[in-house]
């Protein structure tokens, strides 16, 4: 048995250019980027990582349970994806795809630290994590540049 999640998220940049939240994606830092938004520390890939883990298990995990978190002063959306594979079962993913949407930053050259790190997190192999960036020609205000917008699949099978 098999089953496929999709999970989505957004996030618009931080108006402050002197504030110095940091821009983390998928857990990695984007040095000398503008972060997002956010009550946590507005991973846009990893909540929407989370989401499609959601969308498998049926338990949602951002809003109230992550909420809870943030007042709690654990904003490391890694805490948040942790959740969502404790949720899984005996469902065991064997394949995560990432489709992020900006203008800035440029995601290239981070794209295997990004595929290790959600490896990592995930118990899967770089090669199970597949991701691509576009500016989507600058049509939505992502590529625009006012924020980051993530879709993410995950491919499960019951163990």
């Amino acid at each position: 048995m098999t089953k496929t999640g999709i999970g989505q998220d957004s996030h618009a940049f931080i108006d402050n250019k002197n504030d110095k939240k940091p821009l983390i994606l998928g857990g990695i830092i984007f040095e000398n980027a503008r972060g997002l938004k956010g009550n946590s520390d507005a991973d846009v890939v990893l909540h929407s990582l989370t989401n499609a883990i959601s969308s498998i298990t049926g338990n949602n995990i951002l809003g109230s349970r992550a909420d809870n978190l943030c007042q709690q002063g654990i904003t490391d959306s890694a805490e948040y994806l942790k959740l969502a594979l404790q949720d899984l079962g005996a469902w065991r993913i064997n394949h995560i795809a990432i489709a992020i949407e900006c203008l800035n930053p440029k995601i290239a050259a981070k794209i295997n630290q990004l595929k290790s790190n959600i490896a990592d997190l995930t118990s899967l192999k770089s090669s199970d994590v597949g991701i691509t960036a576009t500016t989507g020609e600058g049509l939505s205000a992502f590529g625009k540049g006012e924020g980051i917008q993530v879709f993410s699949i995950v491919s499960a099978y019951y163990e």
